[in-house]
């Protein structure tokens, strides 16, 4: 008898002073809400809003029904501090914050 298939994935939150990761195995077909549920309640994670957030893979927004494969990076998106065309006109008139 063998066991189920299993795929490692990591589950990443880029702080402002830090990035709390953590590598997860799940059963192959495993999607992205799959991933948040494991790590809803865990710390680093327990504050966070998983259900709310956006979420991507690798850069990519995507849906949390999207299915996972071996090696993929979750990525949870936090909110912007500032609209990014309000940085460059910032930027380009010379004032910073």
């Amino acid at each position: 008898m063998t066991a189920a298939p299993a795929i490692t994935v990591e589950v990443v939150y880029a702080r402002p002073d830090r990035q709390d990761l953590v590598t997860l195995t799940l059963p192959a077909g495993a999607t992205v809400a799959d991933a948040l549920d494991q790590m809803a309640g865990r710390a680093p994670f327990a504050a966070l809003d998983l259900a709310g957030m956006p979420v991507g893979v690798f850069g990519d927004r995507v849906a949390r029904s999207r299915p996972l494969v071996h090696g993929d990076r979750v990525e949870l998106y936090r909110p912007l501090a500032i609209d990014p065309r309000e940085a460059r006109r910032r930027r380009a008139s010379g004032r910073s914050g």
